[in-house]
């Protein structure tokens, strides 16, 4: 990861961990035990910048903020099969027996299937990707709020992520420049359940693993979990939310919430001090800090797991230059991951906020809703997983 000795972005101190909505209404009633607000107008959550040190200095493990449970609002409803598209690559063997799995296994109706022909490469040309933008606007128009890809490559447009450009537009002057301040998703902590129609954003997630097989495992774990978790008399659910050595991919360690149990949810938070988690079960969020994770072969998921690790280059699914890409999740038994495609520096709003994340998908989101809504700056993001897995749905 690039790190640049003064940060581009605000201090720290101007409100470290937190996570502010403008507008809301100030009613907060708790949910599954968990700070949830009843909303009208919500709009963008306000995050804290990260300072970084500049490169070879050694950073200092970073000091352990007051913890507090943040406010988001309540949701009602989630995407279903009814809104969500499936494209599938022609020209990539994996897609075409991918897709075929997928739509078998969520029903997708033959008449959301979009099926184009794409170069099997890591990133698109802006043409390439103009070129498939246009048959996905001209086949879906406004019918679905959501995509399944059904592949592995391609993941990018040039420095944006495929999901990004899909949703927000490419940014080519991004492409100058990667560490800068990118566009902002007005979806990101929002109450929407229809983000096309709301936000005018469709949301796409990678049906992404190393090998057919893989994916199609991703896929049965993801349908697995609908409904699965929450459950009064139900083992509770393991969340991780760990700090790491590594000071600066640590970051997000000021976003986490209090440890301890949420009994009315079926959660137990942990907050855990580690390299690495070995030898855990039950793991329903892994989130972490590293290049590199290792003793994921130990770690027991829960279908409809989400695990994701703040590095630079954990979204490049070909070529990750030396760092674990995101595909080691979905190996390990994850249903759902995120990374970059090109260099973030360490702006937490290009990663997932760990409080969203898990009060979203706590409420019933699936998969592609809670990521999509905990990434604030999205351009660069590759999402993959399952989109609709959704554990706390009912």
């Amino acid at each position: 990861m690039t790190f640049m000795r003064k940060s581009v972005l605000s201090s720290l101190a101007q409100g470290a961990a937190s996570l502010a909505f403008g507008h809301l209404l100030a009613l907060v009633c708790l949910v599954s035990g968990l700070a949830v607000t009843s909303a009208g107008q919500a709009q963008e959550a306000v995050l804290p910048a990260a300072s970084s040190p500049a490169p070879g200095v050694a950073a200092s493990a970073p000091a352990s903020p007051a913890r507090k449970w943040m406010r988001v609002p309540r949701v009602y409803g989630r995407l279903g099969v009814k809104d969500l598209g499936l494209v599938i690559n022609l020209d990539d063997p994996y897609s075409v027996q991918v897709g075929g799995h997928y739509a078998k296994a969520r029903q997708i109706p033959e008449d959301q299937i979009l099926r184009v022909r794409l170069p099997v490469k890591g990133a698109l040309t802006r043409g390439e990707f103009e070129a498939l933008q246009a048959q996905i606007e001209a086949f879906y128009g406004d019918r679905v709020q959501a995509l399944a890809l059904a592949w592995r490559l391609p993941y990018a447009v040039a420095c944006n992520g495929l999901a990004g450009a899909l949703a927000m537009g490419f940014d080519e002057g991004l492409c100058g420049h990667s560490c800068a301040v990118s566009r902002r998703s007005s979806y990101f902590g929002s109450a929407a359940t229809r983000p096309l129609a709301e936000h005018r954003m469709r949301l796409s997630m990678q049906l992404a693993a190393r090998d057919v097989e893989g994916a199609k495992a991703l896929i049965d774990r993801g349908v697995a979990s609908d409904g699965t978790l929450g459950l009064r008399g139900g083992l509770p659910a393991q969340v991780h939310f760990v700090t790491t050595s590594d000071a600066v991919r640590s970051v997000r360690q000021q976003l986490f919430p209090p440890e301890g149990k949420v009994a009315q949810a079926g959660l137990d938070i942990h907050l855990d001090q580690a390299d690495a988690l070995r030898g855990v079960d039950r793991v329903l969020i892994y989130m972490t800090g590293r290049a590199q994770v290792e003793g994921l072969s130990s770690v027991g998921f829960l279908p409809g797991a989400l695990a994701d690790h703040l590095t630079s280059f954990g979204g490049r699914l070909d070529d990750p230059y030396g760092q674990m890409s995101v595909l080691a999740w979905i190996e390990a038994g994850a249903t759902a991951s995120h990374g970059t495609a090109s260099e973030p520096c360490a702006h937490l709003q290009k990663f997932p906020h760990p409080q969203a994340l898990l009060l979203f998908y706590a409420q019933g989101a699936t998969a592609i809703e809670a990521y999509w809504k905990s990434v604030a700056w999205p351009q660069q993001a590759v999402f993959v997983g399952e989109p609709l897995a959704a554990p706390f749905g009912r």
